[in-house]
């Protein structure tokens, strides 16, 4: 399947926005003109972190002209390790994070993004990664079911609420581009629910998640919309379930894992669909498992 814990390619552009706003390349704002009328006053910009040594801001590049995850990985620690009051660390264990979430290596993107909670606690991206990961893994059976669930509610329910009033990244960044970049990370925090939903079996409510997520994504996650079908035909809502992965099937570039699971499950809510209701009901597809999709920096 299609990565579920997206690697937003939009969060490494506000990352590397951040650095350029910090002093790295700072852009420079054009002068406004004799006799036009004062720009309308734009939203609140976060404090922006600042380099305090040449050989920072040598790490810094290291660390975003790193092109794989290897290096962003080797490069972002050896600035957390090198500058141990540089105020680019949140940035170095986002990076850290999301790297090994692209590798695939949930345990270690965990590790990273808890640290990146004890230095940035109101880090909705590591929230959203932790919570997401904590609901995949929980399974129907686990003596901390609910510890985990619930955890990775409140830390989802955290970033919405923490999104709402965050600040922009950096100046460059407009209210229009901020209010957009918003919405999708928004959306991945209800997708994080909806796994929560999920687990817990609440299909109904899962639904929901998954819709939300989906209609307010700039471009919806093919994985998140065979999890919204999945969700429907657990609820028993089976046309509904049918219609979206009609929907997922007819999509250019389908990762083959997903185009096999959709069909897998396509089939399933037919037969459930027409089956007697004395009949054994068709097993779930086994979900297959998150395929990492590269960057874009």
């Amino acid at each position: 399947m299609e990565r579920i814990d997206r690697m937003s390619t939009g969060i490494l552009k506000w990352i590397a926005a951040a650095a350029v706003g910090a002093g790295l390349a700072v852009a420079q704002q054009p002068a406004q003109a004799p006799g036009q009328p004062p720009a309308p006053p734009a939203s609140p910009v976060a404090r922006q972190p600042k380099p305090k040594s040449q050989k920072e801001i040598a790490a810094l590049q290291a660390m975003f002209n790193a092109q794989t995850p290897d290096e962003r990985i080797a490069t972002a620690k050896a600035l957390i390790t090198g500058f141990a009051d540089s105020e680019f660390r949140p940035l170095a264990w986002q990076l850290v994070a999301m790297s090994y979430q692209q590798k695939g290596d949930e345990e270690n993107m965990i590790v990273a993004a808890e640290e990146l909670l004890k230095v940035d606690p109101k880090n909705f991206n590591a929230m959203i990664m932790i919570s997401g990961a904590l609901a995949r893994r929980t399974r129907e059976f686990d003596l901390d079911k609910e510890e985990k669930l619930g955890r990775a509610e409140k830390l989802a329910n955290q970033a919405r609420a923490v999104i709402k009033a965050a600040p922009r990244p950096n100046p460059q960044v407009t209210d229009e581009q901020w209010a957009a970049a918003k919405k999708d990370f928004d959306a991945q925090a209800a997708e994080a629910l909806g796994l929560c939903a999920l687990a817990r079996k609440k299909y109904d409510d899962a639904v929901n998640h998954f819709k939300f997520a989906v209609d307010n994504s700039s471009q919806p996650e093919q994985a998140t919309m065979v999890r919204l079908a999945n969700a429907y035909i657990e609820a028993k809502r089976y046309d509904e379930g049918i219609g979206v992965l009609d929907k997922v099937l007819g999509m250019s570039n389908l990762h083959p894992a997903i185009k096999q699971f959709a069909e897998q499950e396509k089939k399933r809510a037919t037969m459930l669909k027409d089956a007697k209701p004395s009949a054994a009901p068709a097993q779930p597809s086994a979900m297959p498992q998150p395929v990492p999709v590269a960057p874009k920096p």
